[in-house]
Parts: structure tokens; sequence; C-alpha cells
């Protein structure tokens, strides 16, 4: 009898743990960018709130896959002295500057939580990050997961316990025990990726810096607990090279116009929407009977979402705008979308809106994407 319950146990479905962890299929070319109004934190009436505000931001921009989000000030208010202090850490910046504490909240939130007493100092806008969900991304590993990739942040060079200076093994090599010689290398850097020793970089990088590395191919999970050497590379490469989602890169933006001309990417944004109450029915462009021009092929994609009165108020107050005639949001947009038509509520607020804009635009990211570079 025991024998039978223990085989039926092992049979069971163990939802103890998540198993919807990210696997890469194949290399990803595209990138998805969101922009959204630092303006939506005023929304919210406390500070925690709007730290849970920010929170729910960050968790659609992680499940989706977002690589860039953007802040961008919608009423091109003038910095004042309680701003800058706050931005110094003096104060609580959600009331005084709220495009500054968004940016703070997500940056701080894609940051693998190994890393951030080192790269967040104390900060009254962190006063609530006890509230704040769990991203759990791709590159937050733990120290017992195994990657190819690691985040990780240069330090100063680590004296031993004799006083030398521990050095990590060469790169691509691997040794069971600690070397200590009287100086480090210039051409060395130590870095914390999380694991339980220090990995060595063969190039110079000055001390707290984040950093991506790459460990050589040959160096499995069976070494993560030894001291073992890695290449600095691009933030980009775990996604175009294995397809790995790795977290948003946060960018603030002075105006809506900026957004669009101060892309980091070459060329700019190829596809961009435009969300409003306005604007036709996501549907439609996914309607094989629709007289609209299909979504094309992209490599980088551009979805901007409007403050509590939508984006007309941006475009109103964004000068460069006013110069080139733009007087409304639909003429700076290659579609201009409706992302539920027919709602029940009065007014869908910019947090719901980016979920539903994501879901709804899942389908043609994951088939317009370009793939390979």
């Amino acid at each position: 009898k025991r024998k039978r319950e223990a085989g039926k146990a092992s049979n069971e479905l163990d939802t103890s743990r998540p198993t919807a962890i990210f696997k890469p299929t194949e290399a990803r070319a595209y990138t998805v960018s969101v922009a959204v109004p630092g303006s939506v934190i005023t929304n919210a009436q406390s500070p925690e709130l709007k730290t849970q505000l920010a929170g729910r931001i960050a968790r659609a921009l992680g499940v989706f896959c977002v690589d860039e989000v953007i802040v961008f000030d919608d009423s091109q208010t003038k910095r004042s002295n309680a701003q800058s202090n706050g931005r110094n850490g003096d104060t609580f910046t959600g009331n005084t500057d709220p495009n500054h504490f968004l940016l703070h909240i997500l940056s701080y939130l894609e940051t693998p939580p190994y890393l951030r007493t080192s790269l967040f100092p104390m900060h009254p806008d962190f006063q609530y990050a006890g509230v704040l969900p769990s991203l759990d991304l791709p590159h937050h590993l733990r120290r017992d997961d195994w990657c190819q990739y690691r985040e990780g942040i240069t330090v100063e060079t680590p004296p031993s316990e004799n006083g030398d200076i521990a050095v990590a093994v060469e790169h691509g090599k691997k040794r069971k025990k600690r070397e200590s010689v009287a100086g480090a290398s210039e051409t060395k850097t130590f870095v914390n990726v999380g694991l339980a020793n220090l990995v060595s970089v063969p190039s110079a990088i000055p001390a707290q810096t984040r950093v991506t590395l790459r460990f050589p191919e040959g160096v499995t999970s069976d070494y993560k607990h030894q001291i073992m050497g890695a290449e600095a590379v691009a933030p980009s490469e775990p996604r175009e090279k294995t397809g790995y989602y790795w977290g948003y890169n946060v960018r603030p933006a002075s105006s809506l116009s900026t957004v669009l001309t101060e892309s980091p990417f070459e060329g700019g944004y190829d596809v961009t929407f435009g969300t409003s109450e306005r604007g036709i029915p996501l549907s439609t462009l996914q309607d094989s009977s629709s007289t609209l021009e299909p979504v094309p092929e992209f490599r980088h994609m551009l979805i901007i979402f409007g403050g509590v009165a939508g984006l007309e108020p941006a475009v109103q107050a964004d000068e460069e705008l006013q110069k080139m005639g733009v007087t409304e949001p639909s003429m700076l947009f290659d579609y201009w979308v409706n992302l539920c038509p027919g709602q029940g509520s009065r007014t869908i607020r910019t947090e719901e809106a980016v979920w539903l804009g994501l879901m709804g635009l899942r389908n043609i990211i994951l088939s317009k994407g370009t793939k390979n570079g």
C-alpha cells in the first residue's frame, strides 16, 4: 500500500515551485520599447501607493519581455530646487519629481537583487521597497543557478588573508585552488556576479561599474563554486546571440518628441504605436479582411502610452512638435490604436493600459519581429 501511494505521489504535478522558467529558443534581433509619462505617479495619493504603481508597470515590462522603457515628461515643467535636492538623496521624489521617481523604481527592480545594495544607496524613494513585487527575470540568478551569462559589478582588487592580492584564474582556464601574488595586473578586473567567488575579467574596468559577463563555453554549473574567468560583453549579447530576455534599459526623455528622436538604436524605431481611446481598434490590425496596411516586419518597435488625459497634453506642451505643426498625437505614429473598444469604465489607467497593450500586441510582436540580425 505504501509503495502504491509513493508511486501515485511521484506522478502528481509538483506546483510548489514555478515551472514557467524562461528558456531561450532562438536568437532575437528585434526589440520592444515602451514609453510612459512620469506624471502617472501623481495619480497615486501616498508614497506607498506610488511605489506599488511603479511596481505594477515594472511587472508588465518583465512579463512581456520589454527591452527598453522610456519615462517622458508630458508637461514640460521646469525642475525646481526641491526636485534637485531629492535626486541627491535628501527627500522622497514621488511628490516633487515623479519622472525621476518612476525611473528610480524601474531601475531598481530591473537590477538583480544581489547587486542592488551596491548600485542603489539608501534613499527615501525606497522607503516602501518591501511592497514592490519581485520581477524574477532570467538574469536575476540565484547563487545556485547557472547560466552562461551573468550580471555583475566591478569591485576593488580584494586582498587575501596574508595581505597579498587574490587573483582569479586566467580567462578560459580553470584551477582548483586560489592563487595569490604580490600585486594584481592592471589588465584584470574582479567582478561580483552573485556566486561564491569573484570572477576575473581580462580588461581594466572602473570599480562600481555594472557589467554583463559571458563565461567560456567549457564552463558549466560544476564550476560555479570555483574561481573562474569570464569576458565582459554588450548587455544586448544574451538576447542577440542566444535569445535570452535580459531585462530592460531605462531612459529618461524631456518631452514626447525626444522619445522618438533620441532612440539608442541605429535608424531609430521602425514601427511606432500610439495608444488612445480615439484610435482604431487594435484587433483590426490582425484582421485579414481589414483595408489597413498590415504591420511590417520590424527590428525596433515603440509603444507610447499617455497619462491621465492621454497624449494630447504632451503634444501641446512639446515646443518642438508645435514648431513642426503637429497638432494631433496621431500624426506622430504609424498606428494610432484603441486597446479596449467598448470599455466599461470611463477611464483606463496607464498601468492598466500597459498590460492591455502588450497583451494585445503579443502575437504581432512574436510574428513580425526580426529573429536574426
